[in-house]
């Protein structure tokens, strides 16, 4: 895989606080910073697939019925 260097301002905090965990770990700022990019990039790509799915079950009319939206209200409020 080919790397690119990318440049981008930090605040002051963020910065140790990134120093500090890549210290932690025994790594360097790149790893730990292309490993929370990697989280990053999962979590909303998995966020729009979810959100692209939910869309197409709206447009294809597949909708909760009345009492299925009820059963997961009754539900939620007994879990309380």
């Amino acid at each position: 895989m080919s790397k690119e260097n990318i440049t981008f301002r930090l605040d002051n905090e963020k910065k140790a606080a990134l120093d500090a965990i890549a210290s932690g770990m025994d790594r360097d700022r790149s790893y730990v910073l292309n490993e929370a990019i990697s989280l990053y990039l999962d979590m909303y790509q998995w966020q729009i697939q979810e959100i692209q799915k939910g869309i197409a079950e709206a447009e294809a009319g597949d909708f909760a019925s009345e009492e299925e939206v009820q059963a997961v209200f009754a539900k939620l409020n007994n879990a309380s």
